[in-house]
């Protein structure tokens, strides 16, 4: 099997501090500066799995870029450079609490949720009638708080956020304003490439000069799902299960195999094959919601090439 980045563990130039989070390793620098590396960890139902998928973190971390150019018109953002394909280079940020998942479609947790009985949802009610996949008659936002590392996102309402105070009135009014504009742009982004942009979440964050800003990733498979335009609506009819871009392939495996991420069950193994197939659907969602071809990065020494690329670039910016 190819080289994967599994952990990180570099000391560049200025290094304040570091955070491991499930996917992404943050490095803190002078000047209110982060460095994020993307690994090639895959996480399903807030579990991280054992093995790495080779090419994962350079292809969300380069479709995250490639969608924060698209949308840097309607929302700011977080991102200065990328220096490597599987780093980012940004301004700190204070980041709200909350993800901010907004679903256009009765799909995943949401249909699981339905499928219960649970017809609202965050405190937002869903209409009566649905069956999954269909379409919501206007987007809903249903948040989550935003769990630490090895512990379960949960739901909230917008009126529990206010009330507990995790973000203000006036912030959640921004969030949520910000929210309905990326994914309003990103469903027409996915629609020129002939998919739908089902459902995602976005997380922002404060500047050091009160700025809210996009930040972390978006419009990427692991924080959204797509399916494609054609046949969407036959199938809808026909009560057959849509044809997807999105991570959920993993979590229909894992429950076949009999894991959700609750106490006491195992992770399945993932054999050389299957990561093999994890592998080239990660390049087959690259290259359909960039419409571009995949440019594997060298595998060789993943580490030494990440941290010269990104130790050059930063030398120049601090210039030393």
């Amino acid at each position: 099997m190819s080289e994967t980045l599994n952990s990180s563990d570099f000391n560049f130039t200025f290094q304040e501090k570091v955070y491991k989070g499930k996917v992404r390793d943050v490095y803190y620098l002078k000047n209110n500066v982060v460095v994020m590396v993307a690994s090639d960890r895959i996480s399903a139902f807030d579990v991280v799995m054992p093995r790495g998928i080779p090419f994962k973190g350079q292809i969300l971390n380069q479709i995250a870029i490639k969608m924060m150019n698209e949308t840097r018109e309607l929302v700011p953002n977080w991102l200065i450079n990328s220096p490597d394909p599987n780093v980012s280079v940004g301004h700190l940020c204070d980041p709200f609490k909350v993800e901010m998942v907004i679903r256009g479609y009765l799909s995943g947790h949401a249909a699981r949720e339905y499928k219960k009985g649970e017809t609202t949802l965050c405190g937002v009610k869903m209409p009566d009638g649905m069956k999954e996949n269909d379409k919501f008659p206007e987007p809903i936002i249903t948040p989550a708080t935003k769990a630490e590392f090895g512990k379960h996102d949960e739901d909230i309402s917008k009126e529990d956020i206010i009330r507990r105070g995790i973000v203000s009135l006036d912030d959640y009014e921004i969030l949520e304003k910000y929210t309905r504009s990326l994914f309003k742009k990103g469903s027409e982004l996915a629609n020129e490439r002939g998919l739908i942009l089902v459902d995602t979440k976005y997380e922002f964050g404060k500047t050091k000069d009160g700025k809210i800003v996009l930040i972390d990733e978006i419009h990427t498979p692991d924080s959204s799902r797509y399916f494609y335009s054609d046949g969407y609506s036959d199938r809808q009819m026909k009560n057959e299960p849509q044809k997807q871009l999105s991570k959920e392939f993993l979590r229909q495996w894992l429950i076949s195999n009999n894991f959700q991420g609750l106490e006491g069950q195992n992770v399945p193994n993932m054999s050389d094959e299957y990561v093999k197939s994890v592998s080239d659907r990660y390049i087959e969602l690259y290259e359909n919601i960039t419409s571009e071809i995949f440019v594997k990065s060298d595998l060789n020494n993943i580490k030494n090439r990440i941290f010269t690329n990104t130790e050059n670039y930063l030398k120049e910016y601090f210039g030393v």
